[in-house]
């Protein structure tokens, strides 16, 4: 776990510093043309901290230029403390814990917050899985599932009142999307795994209908029994069911 009281996070040198390490591993570059060489810093008392001049294009500019941080008067340690924060809390972080965290406003934590997750964003989203890797693919219920009044007391609604479909794809050792549907029927399930998965991949679902055609369209389909009690006289591998 990393410190939260670790310097990056406390103090702007130390962040622009760190970021400049990273981003520029050997050395500076000019973000504008791409100059390598023909680059200075800028070291007079009326410059700014972290200041370069590329001599080639005659720009000038910092680490944070076509970075999320661009153009931004937050401080950068800050920044760096919302993006590690928001990035590493593994049930994610509301905007109002953020700007208490941060002491900033809320008005900045919600602007930070969509950065930071439109920075994120895959631009080029190539398909999930391939030859020999496995795609898992599951739908859950986001929301409230409501609740209705009869009969003299509540009572939850059946089924998943007003709760939001989401269809959810991982990647064995890769990565992962997720999508809102109107309803989680085969042809949105179809239309999320095909758009998304190479059909060279491996399909891991449960056993719900929807998933066992579009299963056929795959090199290969196996389900896993939720339902089934495990049999401490038979192998783990009894759940699963290829097609």
């Amino acid at each position: 776990m990393c410190d939260l009281t670790n310097e990056i996070f406390t103090n702007e040198t130390a962040a622009r510093e760190y970021l400049e390490a990273n981003r520029w591993e050997d050395g500076p570059f000019c973000p504008h043309c791409g100059e390598t060489e023909k680059v200075q810093r800028l070291n007079g008392e009326k410059h700014r901290p972290g200041l370069h001049q590329c001599n080639s294009c005659r720009k000038q500019f910092t680490v944070t230029v076509g970075t999320l941080f661009e153009r931004s008067k937050v401080p950068l340690n800050k920044w760096l403390l919302a993006t590690h924060l928001l990035s590493s809390s593994k049930k994610g972080m509301s905007t109002h814990q953020l700007h208490r965290m941060l002491g900033v406003t809320y008005k900045t934590a919600w602007f930070m917050t969509h950065r930071i997750r439109e920075a994120m964003k895959d631009n080029r989203p190539g398909p999930m899985g391939g030859g020999g890797k496995i795609v898992e693919a599951d739908e859950t219920y986001i929301g409230s599932t409501g609740w209705v009044f009869t009969h003299g007391r509540w009572h939850k609604k059946r089924g998943t009142g007003d709760a939001k479909a989401i269809v959810s794809l991982v990647e064995r050792d890769g990565r992962a999307r997720s999508f809102h549907v109107d309803r989680v029927n085969s042809k949105t399930i179809r239309n999320v795994l095909v758009t998304n998965v190479s059909r060279e991949s491996d399909l891991m679902t449960d056993e719900a209908q929807f998933y066992k055609r579009v299963g056929e369209e795959f090199k290969g389909h196996q389900s896993v029994n939720h339902t089934r009690k495990p049999n401490n006289s038979a192998p783990a591998a009894s759940v699963l069911a290829s097609k």
